[in-house]
C-alpha cells in the first residue's frame, strides 16, 4: 500500500519558528504509512492576483498547486498574527482555492494546528484558518485541534516536550485516517 501522502503548509516563514518545529515534529513522528513534506516555496508565492492566475501562472504558484495535488491531506501549521492569519498563509488558500470551485485540495482533509503567544495558543488564527480553507475546498477536520501557548516549550524544542510530540502525533494519526 502506497504511504499517504500528508502536505504540511507553515504559516510562519522563520526559520526557527516554534511552528516550524512542530510542523518538524509532525514529520518526524509520522506513523507508519504517513510520509509528510514540508512545503518550502511558500515566501516566493506572489500575492494573488487574478490577472496572474492564468494559463502561465508563476512558476511558484504553479509549483504550490502541483504539490497540493499530489497530496492525499493537508495539515497546516501556523501561528497568529495579530489576532488572524498570517498573510502569507492566507495568500497560499487564495492561490489554491482556484479554479473556484475546483482547487487542488478539493474534498481533501485538512487540519490545522499550531502555537502563539498569549494563553490561547493561536486560536483565533486557527480558526479563521478553518473558515478560509473551508469555503477555499478542502475537508476541513473539525476535530482535530491543537493551539498551544509557546510558554508551553519553556524554551525547548516541541520534540523534547514530551505531551506536545505526543499530541502532534495524534493529530497526525487522525487526519491520516480522513483519507479514503
Amino acid at each position: 500500500m502506497a504511504d499517504i501522502k500528508v502536505l504540511v503548509l507553515v504559516g510562519s516563514l522563520r526559520a526557527a519558528s516554534v511552528n516550524r518545529q512542530l510542523a518538524e515534529v509532525a514529520v518526524e513522528s509520522a506513523p507508519e504509512g504517513v510520509a509528510l513534506t514540508i512545503y518550502e516555496g511558500l515566501g516566493d508565492v506572489p500575492f494573488y492576483n487574478e490577472d496572474l492566475d492564468t494559463e502561465d501562472a508563476p512558476a511558484a504558484v504553479a509549483d504550490l498547486r502541483a504539490a497540493a495535488a499530489e497530496a492525499d491531506a493537508t495539515l497546516v501549521v501556523t501561528p497568529e498574527y495579530n489576532g488572524s492569519i498570517p498573510g502569507v498563509l492566507k495568500n497560499a488558500i487564495d492561490w489554491l482555492s482556484r479554479p473556484y470551485g475546483d482547487g487542488a485540495l478539493k474534498d481533501k482533509p485538512l487540519a490545522v494546528i499550531g502555537a502563539a503567544l498569549g494563553q490561547y495558543g493561536g486560536v483565533w488564527a486557527h480558526d479563521e484558518t478553518r473558515k478560509s480553507f473551508g469555503i477555499a475546498g478542502p475537508r476541513v477536520v473539525e476535530s482535530i485541534s491543537l493551539s498551544l501557548p509557546t510558554p508551553t516549550f519553556d524554551g525547548k524544542h516541541p520534540r523534547e516536550v514530551a505531551e506536545v510530540a505526543a499530541a502532534v502525533r495524534d493529530a497526525v494519526g487522525k487526519l491520516a485516517a480522513e483519507v479514503g
